[in-house]
């Protein structure tokens, strides 16, 4: 296997190498030292590249277990989810900010001893093929990320605590240790070594009610939600197997961010999960936590401030060789402070790699970054916080050279920002569930809206169908109450919407599966010879035998979208959806594919893509089977101008409740036109949202959005209009 990688860049890092030690082995393929990386600061290794390789060793006699394709796949497609993320958070670039940990001093743990399994203790988990056990000893003095690996994989309890200060870093040192366990386990050449390095996978522990679900089976349900690798056929059983045999690690964050009562249930539950863990958390909620529940066994290490002098070295290395007055100044009085102790409240305020990364974010090279000295404006670390993160949207949308210019004014950013931040902190959230905000908003002017469109669109069909039948002005009269009364059921469907709405999603490959498309076609066939042996014994002379089968074919069509994914785009549909949604839980895991070929991980934007996009086709595919259904009969038996007429009516009026049935994404997207006119927020929100992670202002997990940091949203919603 070839892993080149470059030198590194900075006689900083050797120094954070050289400090931190040498202690536990180390591969040659790992990442190493103690680094904070790029402009938005959270921590990476010494080198600014990742390149990670998963290969399978074949030999003729050997017998390739399914298992270990899968956990090497799930490796593939977990390292491209987190080397782009860290590249948008910018954590994988050069001149690197040191970090240490610790081994904390507060109450959120057990003893030591329980955790490295020293003594009488019994070990849970054997050291990863390269590494050692950690013990005592080595814990005692601290480290780097490279120490954090050794640490991780070495522990007899599999049981580590990630705490520290809000800001300090806490899910990036998360993420790159994740991206550190997969080159480890990439570098195991044997199969048979790197079967047993687990696969990192991190996790928000948001919606997990521990008192319903197992942790093996919230995680499993997790994981087949937001891989494709676990779609389809038996892809939960699979993902149940890892983790029950300890083939899957979890990072799970977010452990500060749920109620007391309910992180006591989970950490209590997490007692006798079978994987190895790694736990983020705050240290305040941490102990809190600890005096309802504790992880037994689990080591807890305490990212440490980041020092002034390691501030400015960091900040330098992005400057000129010849820093402007201004930034000479700032420095300088960072290299003059000798502790947190004696720190005034620029340096206090630095200590975070927030504050570092949003400090190079908004001032450019001949700014008047001094300004930060003046204690008067800025008397403590609060108000330099603040100060920097109420220019944080202006300086991400502001135009860089060599950068395309952004799509949406500062202006415009801040006021959606603050909006969202806003409903997100109004509602105890951190999670930007997308699909719920069609609740922020008074579903009535939508409901108008749908109402008239649908009833001018959908009606003059049937009104014109109806007065050709019978030319007087009550059916005209009639005709039109109908279309309104129509438009009036599709628009209820808004309202439906104004309610939280679960979140379901399945690709083309999970409805058209082999084996729904076969159930489809027999039932077609089924009916459709049904029709044609037993309709010439009522009438003479009966239907051709095409037209039966071709008026038959929305039978098969239902009967796959039932057995399938797609059961719920039948809903409240004519003729189609009778039986929808009663044999799919039963039939899911067989009926589903076997194999899914485009192995991904499934973000926000790539769910609501698939509402729009193949959710709002099969909506108006089901007005055309239903237009199948009843138009060519219609035609034989009266005409085929009026059963032309009935088809285009069956087809509008079906169409449009279809598309609107479980199709989120049009429900959101009406939603962010209201937004537009009431709150000035963009109308393509959701192209909004993305452009917004780009700019690392937001960041994605797993199908919903979150800000960068609490405390930015905190800071937006603050500052937002009441």
């Amino acid at each position: 296997m070839s892993d080149h990688r470059p030198e590194t860049g900075s006689a900083e890092s050797d120094t954070g190498d050289r400090e931190s030690g040498d202690r536990g082995p180390r591969n040659a393929n790992s990442v190493s030292g103690n680094a904070f990386h790029g402009p938005a600061a959270f921590q990476v290794g010494d080198h600014n590249t990742q390149n990670i390789h998963h290969h399978v060793a074949h030999t003729a006699a050997a017998t390739v277990d399914p298992l270990d394709t899968t956990a090497d796949e799930l490796a593939r497609v977990v390292g491209a989810q987190w080397q782009e993320e860290a590249g948008l958070r910018r954590l994988l670039e050069p001149a690197p900010l040191p970090v240490r940990w610790r081994v904390s001093e507060r109450k959120v743990a057990g003893r030591v001893v329980g955790a490295t399994g020293e003594g009488a203790a019994r070990a849970r988990f054997e050291p990863l093929p390269g590494l050692g056990p950690s013990t005592r000893e080595r814990l005692r003095d601290g480290g780097g990320l490279r120490e954090l690996h050794a640490v991780y994989g070495g522990l007899a309890s599999g049981r580590l605590l990630l705490v520290g200060a809000p800001a300090a870093g806490k899910t990036a040192a998360a993420v790159l240790l994740l991206l550190d366990a997969l080159v480890h386990r990439a570098a195991q050449a044997a199969p048979a070594d790197r079967a047993r390095v687990p696969v990192p996978v991190l996790l928000s522990l948001d919606g997990w009610n521990p008192g319903e679900d197992t942790a093996v089976d919230w995680a499993a349900d997790r994981l087949t939600r937001q891989y494709t690798l676990f779609h389809g056929k038996g892809g939960r059983a699979r993902a149940r197997q890892l983790l029950e045999q300890g083939r899957i690690s979890l990072f799970l964050d977010g452990l500060d961010e749920v109620t007391g009562k309910l992180r006591g249930a989970m950490v209590s539950a997490l007692e006798t999960a079978p994987f190895r863990l790694v736990l983020v958390s705050r240290a305040k909620e941490a102990v809190l936590t600890a005096k309802k529940a504790r992880l037994g066994g689990a080591v807890a290490v305490e990212i440490q401030p980041v020092r002034p002098v390691d501030a400015a070295g960091y900040l330098l290395n992005r400057l000129p060789s010849t820093p402007s007055p201004a930034w000479q100044r700032l420095t300088g009085r960072l290299l003059t402070e000798t502790g947190p102790l004696a720190a005034g409240p620029l340096a206090a305020a630095l200590t975070g790699p927030l504050a570092i990364a949003l400090l190079r974010d908004v001032y450019g090279d001949d700014d008047p970054v001094d300004e930060l000295l003046d204690t008067a404006r800025f008397p403590n670390r609060a108000a330099v916080e603040n100060h920097l993160l109420d220019h944080a949207v202006v300086a991400a949308y502001t135009r860089r050279p060599g950068h395309p210019r952004p799509r949406y004014s500062a202006r415009t950013a801040e006021r959606t920002l603050r909006y969202l931040a806003a409903r997100l902190t109004q509602e105890g959230a951190r999670d930007l569930r997308w699909w719920h905000t069609s609740g922020w908003t008074d579903h009535r002017p939508r409901l108008i809206a749908v109402w008239i469109v649908s009833t001018v669109v959908c009606g003059p069909p049937g009104v014109v169908m109806a007065w050709s039948l019978h030319a007087t002005p009550l059916v005209g009269v009639i005709g039109a109450l109908s279309a309104i009364g129509g438009g009036y059921g599709v628009a209820r469907r808004v309202a439906e919407f104004s309610e939280p709405q679960p979140l379901s999603s399945a690709g083309w490959r999970d409805i058209f599966t082999p084996d729904t498309v076969r159930s489809g076609i027999r039932q077609w066939l089924f009916v459709g010879t049904g029709l044609c042996v037993l309709l010439p014994l009522v009438l003479d002379p009966g239907p051709p035998i095409w037209l039966l089968f071709l008026v038959t074919l929305p039978i098969g069509f239902s009967e796959l979208l039932v057995t399938g994914r797609g059961h719920k785009i039948l809903s409240g549909t004519p003729f189609l959806s009778a039986g929808s949604g009663r044999r799919y839980d039963k039939v899911r895991e067989g009926f589903a594919r076997p194999q899914v070929v485009d192995t991904r991980s499934v973000g926000p934007m790539d769910v609501w893509r698939h509402h729009i996009g193949l959710r709002l086709f099969l909506g108006l595919l089901t007005g055309f089977a239903l237009a199948l259904y009843i138009g060519p009969i219609i035609a034989w038996a009266q005409g085929p101008l009026l059963g032309a007429m009935f088809a285009l009516t069956a087809a509008l009026w079906t169409g449009a409740t279809s598309v609107l049935v479980g199709n989120l994404a049009v429900a959101t997207t009406l939603t962010a036109v209201q937004l537009h006119f009431e709150e000035g927020t963009p109308v393509r929100l959701m192209h909004f949202l993305e452009d917004a992670r780009r700019r690392n202002l937001l960041r994605a997990t797993g199908p919903f959005y979150q800000f960068r940091h609490a405390r930015l949203q905190e800071r937006l919603a603050a500052r937002s209009a009441p």
